[in-house]
């Protein structure tokens, strides 16, 4: 299996009764994985703060709870995540936070181990697929145990790479007794967030004591005089590159097991700490006095591999592109052919417009030849920077655009759209609804009019909810992905107009519409 699919699995034989979650590459497969599975009640959540809410409330009626969501959508639930600390669960609460060393399909490379800390969360890291799923399951066990959501963090490599594992038995969760009405510990007003901020504190300290001695840190003797400390898939790096090392493995990063790795830096000359992206054990390690040698000799930025390992350790300059075991020709990415977003970038570059983008696969109008897209930031940033542009031009906005997926404006482009109208805003907002969540591999969502298992749905009218935002009826049109004279001289019209704008470019993606297409022929055979 994937670590994808293992986790789907432990989650499965954990119990678990809900599942939720926003598609991010790459943590999709996750919840497409779990909703196989009848007895866990699935749903893709409009995004990644909304997912959170909804475990949170599974887990305070005494339902065990699996949230997913790439790196940066963390950002997005931060603020239920902290508090959500403080409350602590009834119900196991499990959030995967799948990291994206290397960029493949991300915005930044940020290390989400820091939310743990920040947070005061304990994060478990698993190294292969058989640990995603064990790792998944006893992080269930540690949330109920010490009355506190937990985090799971994946890497791109741990997600999408294959290894063996046996299938057990699911564990039938009892029957959840629904929600217990506790002011005390549910409600986070002033006077009873300052009571459970010592709960935490006192907890995390215990955690920290007991993991000394959770199965899952551990030491492999061997031989030589250096050690290695290290953890997720760093660690399987690591045992390709020096078999024989002694080697401190975490699977917790946090908190540490301080006396564990106080009792395997005293036995050798030289440990090295190695971990991807920042230096988050290695500094909590020389915090304590003890040194280490890290980031010195590894980079900061990018995937690791053995071949990097050991040209670090060994003294050797350590050569561009590495981690690539082929090296292979540059492929630079680009819309489908047939793709409904290709006339609309022609168009807009060829009338010279500034757009304010944003993240979807329609983020590769950017990309020659079209070069269409001038900002890219985060999800829904396009409606809300375009109105920055314009209050900095003091109004003047006729040759910037905002543009954005159907997806994107489920998630968090509606509320833009509801700030650009509130505040008198003058830009034109142009979606572009290709009828599914695309880049991250053909999901529905609440404009599609599909669930996650294929049931029919409510979907979003744009003209009632732009009318409901204060939008005047003219200034909301439909045009058809392919017709490049009706998309050209709608949007000449609408930025001429000087008002708030609303245009939604509609073209099936051109890959769901062969997948339509074959599943169409196959019943008709």
């Amino acid at each position: 299996m994937s670590g994808n699919e293992a986790i789907a699995l432990g989650a499965y034989e954990a119990g678990v009764k809900v599942g939720a979650g926003y598609p991010g590459t790459p943590s999709t497969e996750i919840l497409e994985n779990l909703c196989r599975y009848p007895e866990v009640s699935t749903e893709w959540s409009v995004n990644e703060k909304v997912a959170l809410e909804v475990g949170i409330g599974s887990a305070l009626a005494g339902g065990r709870a699996l949230i997913t969501m790439k790196h940066v959508g963390l950002n997005v639930a931060a603020d239920p995540l902290f508090t959500a600390s403080y409350i602590g669960v009834k119900g196991g609460l499990v959030v995967v936070t799948a990291d994206d060393p290397e960029m493949h399909s991300s915005q930044n490379e940020q290390d989400n181990r820091h939310y743990a800390r920040a947070a005061k969360i304990p994060m478990l890291e698993p190294s292969d697929s058989e640990e995603a799923r064990d790792f998944t399951k006893i992080a269930f066990e540690i949330s109920e145990k010490y009355d506190t959501p937990v985090l799971l963090r994946t890497t791109t490599r741990i997600s999408h790479s294959m290894s063996g594992l046996v299938k057990g038995q699911r564990v039938e969760a009892k029957t959840p007794e629904g929600f217990i009405p506790n002011q005390p510990k549910y409600v986070m007003i002033p006077l009873n967030a300052k009571k459970r901020h010592p709960v935490v504190e006192r907890r995390m300290f215990q955690i920290a004591e007991d993991a000394e001695n959770m199965e899952f840190n551990f030491i492999e003797g061997g031989t030589g005089d250096f050690g290695i400390i290290t953890s997720g898939v760093s660690y399987t790096y690591v045992r390709e590159a020096y078999p024989d090392v002694p080697v401190l493995k975490l699977g917790m990063v946090y908190p540490l097991p301080e006396l564990m790795i106080r009792e395997f830096c005293s036995k050798y000359s030289t440990v090295y700490v190695v971990e991807e992206l920042d230096p988050f054990i290695e500094d909590q390690i020389k915090a304590w006095g003890l040194k280490v040698r890290g980031k010195d000799i590894f980079p900061i930025i990018g995937e690791y591999s053995p071949e990097l390992i050991r040209c670090a350790i060994g003294g050797k300059s350590i050569p561009e592109n590495i981690s690539l075991s082929v090296k292979l020709p540059p492929r630079p990415p680009s819309l489908c052919p047939g793709c409904p977003h290709r006339i609309v970038y022609s168009v807009l570059s060829r009338m010279k417009l500034k757009v304010s983008g944003d993240i979807g696969c329609y983020s590769l109008g950017a990309l020659p030849p079209f070069t269409a897209m001038h900002t890219c930031i985060d999800m829904g940033a396009s409606i809300t920077v375009a109105q920055g542009i314009e209050m900095a031009m003091g109004g003047d906005c006729c040759d910037t655009v905002a543009l954005l997926g159907d997806s994107t404006f489920a998630h968090s482009g509606i509320t833009g759209l509801l700030n650009a109208a509130y505040n008198k805003r003058h830009s034109l907002i142009i979606v572009l609804d290709n009828g599914t969540t695309a880049m991250t591999g053909i999901q529905p969502n609440p404009l599609s009019g599909e669930t996650i298992n294929g049931h029919e749905t409510v979907a979003l009218d744009y003209a009632k909810f732009g009318e409901a935002c204060g939008l005047k009826t003219e200034d909301i049109r439909t045009v058809d992905a392919y017709k490049e004279e009706d998309i050209e001289k709608a949007i000449s019209e609408m930025t001429a107009s000087g008002r708030l704008s609303l245009l939604i470019v509609k073209g099936l993606c051109i890959i769901l519409k062969r997948r339509q297409q074959a599943a169409r022929k196959e019943r008709g055979a």
